[in-house]
């Protein structure tokens, strides 16, 4: 089994997310997906907004599902904590995963020893499958 780790915010679930599980889940023939649940403080400090539900939430949210077999909540600061903890063999990044933690995901894996590959994962429709534009939809 090879561990395959994910990180996001799942203030709503949605079919985006389930074909970035799956996607994820089809890089090893035997995957053990870890998804990591952004913190509620880390969401506002990266988008500028608070999620709708809590981080307690999000994370039972996510531990539920079928393609999920393991939920985390990530570090309170940065990053690289709880991904040691895990220890994954791959990390898979979103399409849209930007930002300063993405740039430096690298280096700070190979500083810390790991030997984790980094896989980019493509996107599906986000033109209907984004959060924040199912958000637009319900306000």
């Amino acid at each position: 089994m090879k561990n395959v780790m994910v990180f996001g915010t799942f203030d709503m679930l949605h079919e985006g997310h389930e074909d970035f599980f799956r996607q994820a889940r089809a890089l090893v023939s035997k995957p053990y997906l870890i998804v990591s649940v952004a913190r509620d403080m880390s969401v506002a400090r990266v988008k500028g907004v608070h999620p709708r539900h809590s981080e307690d939430k999000r994370l039972k949210c996510i531990a539920a599902h079928p393609l999920a077999d393991k939920a985390v909540l990530g570090d309170e600061s940065g990053y690289i904590g709880h991904i040691m903890a895990n220890n994954p063999n791959i990390i898979a990044l979103g399409y849209d995963q930007r930002g300063e933690y993405v740039e430096n995901l690298a280096d700070e894996l190979k500083r810390v020893g790991l030997n984790t590959r980094v896989v980019r994962l493509k996107p599906f429709r986000p033109e209907i499958f984004k959060t924040s534009k199912l958000n637009e939809m319900t306000v």
